[in-house]
């Protein structure tokens, strides 16, 4: 297979997450400049909301406003039509760590994840709970006894939720009941044993894939950013690799399928995910490859 072809959509960010393409743009949230921002094929960006405590996933209710999550306060954000930022929901009784990936379903209920402990700084790893947020702000915990649960995907008749656990060597996935609740989890994925959550050295030296964020195609593939790996990866379900892309000395930490037709992959990429580092440099770039198989689902 040919060794694919990088364009740079753009460059000099802190760390960019949280990629989705909407409204004939790509919307991503930058941790360390603390904004939302919008761009265009032809690279010219936008900035569309300032969030103090560090914006991640990104999401839309029906009617068109934008939901955001602010990390660091554990809340989830809405826009509203005259640009203000107010809160929706509420997850520290759920969150047990920094607020992370989200995914908004046609109903307008989130899903979001969370670290499920200290990431940043220096705390023993545990178990995490996905919250559900309701489209009147009502949150409620939908999975338990995750391992750091981060990039969300919705299949495209809304009934199966995939949830990528960055330290679990494994992806999985849920029903969506009629009410927005979660059956029981089951494997979609798995590469190798659970690690310790002793440390988190411990931790990533186990992994063989740490999933962050990640987006379904219409052949009900992932493509996800591996953040241990310095690659974009197409994954089957039941864990066949189908396609491996390189990053080479950048690593890859978040991906989308977008485009007119989603058949460009744009991928997240910065030399590393440490925060004193990427607050300090504005190394954070988007590059975009063209792929076969164009994007499914949500987001």
């Amino acid at each position: 297979m040919a060794e694919p072809r990088f364009s740079e959509l753009i460059a000099g960010y802190s760390f960019l997450e949280g990629p989705r393409w909407h409204d004939g743009r790509l919307w991503l949230s930058d941790f360390y400049t603390q904004r939302v921002i919008a761009v265009g094929l032809d690279g010219r960006a936008e900035t569309i909301a300032a969030v103090p405590q560090q914006p991640s996933g990104l999401g839309w209710l029906p009617d068109g406003r934008l939901l955001v999550v602010s990390m660091r306060d554990r809340r989830v954000l809405r826009r509203e039509a005259d640009g203000r930022l107010v809160q929706h929901a509420d997850l520290s009784g759920v969150a047990g760590g920094h607020a992370n990936d989200m995914v908004v379903d046609g109903q307008g209920r989130a899903y979001v994840g969370n670290f499920g402990f200290d990431l940043m700084g220096g705390g023993t790893p545990a178990l995490a709970r996905l919250a559900r947020v309701d489209p009147d702000g009502t949150v409620s915990v939908a999975a338990e006894g995750l391992h750091f649960p981060n990039g969300a995907m919705l299949t495209p008749d809304g009934r199966t939720l995939v949830v990528c656990e960055t330290m679990g060597n494994r992806i999985s996935a849920f029903d969506v009941q009629a009410d927005g609740g979660l059956g029981p989890r089951r494997d979609w994925a798995v590469w190798g044993p659970q690690p310790s959550m002793t440390d988190v050295p411990t931790v990533l030296g186990s992994l063989k894939a740490a999933p962050d964020g990640a987006v379904l195609d219409a052949e009900g593939a992932v493509w996800f950013a591996d953040a241990v790996g310095h690659r974009a990866v197409r994954m089957a379900p039941g864990g066949e690799i189908l396609q491996s892309i390189p990053t080479g000395n950048m690593g890859c930490f978040a991906l989308t399928l977008g485009g007119p037709d989603r058949r460009t992959l744009f991928l997240c990429v910065a030399p590393d995910f440490h925060e004193a580092a990427r607050q300090a440099a504005r190394e954070a770039a988007v590059w975009a490859t063209p792929v076969d198989v164009p994007g499914a689902g949500t987001p």
